[in-house]
């Protein structure tokens, strides 16, 4: 059986609401950054669904390739940055980060 494209967007958009829920409601960094990866997945569904149901040719997956990639780089970067926040303030909520330098 063959999922629809209204299917896939609205799998996609589900993906997307949760994931501003989440960066909205929460005050912790990890789950802010889980909730930004939420929103690239969403995209990333969307570009493989357009160049499935599309065009049939490859830059839906191409653009998908970068969105990975971008969100492997997101997810280091911004892990390093809350280990050293965790180091200097000892805490992982949002409320507490003003600035990075001391």
């Amino acid at each position: 059986m063959m999922m629809s494209l209204a299917s896939y967007l609205v799998i996609s958009a589900f993906l997307f609401l949760i994931g501003i829920a989440v960066i909205l409601s929460r005050k912790s960094l990890i789950a802010i950054l889980l909730g930004i990866e939420l929103i690239l997945n969403a995209a990333a569904l969307n570009f493989v669904t357009y160049s499935r149901f599309g065009s049939q040719d490859l830059d839906g997956h191409i653009m998908t390739l970068f969105i990975i990639v971008v969100a492997a780089a997101e997810a280091a970067v911004g892990l390093a940055i809350v280990i050293r926040h965790f180091q200097l303030k000892e805490t992982i909520h949002i409320d507490e980060v003003s600035q990075l330098k001391e």
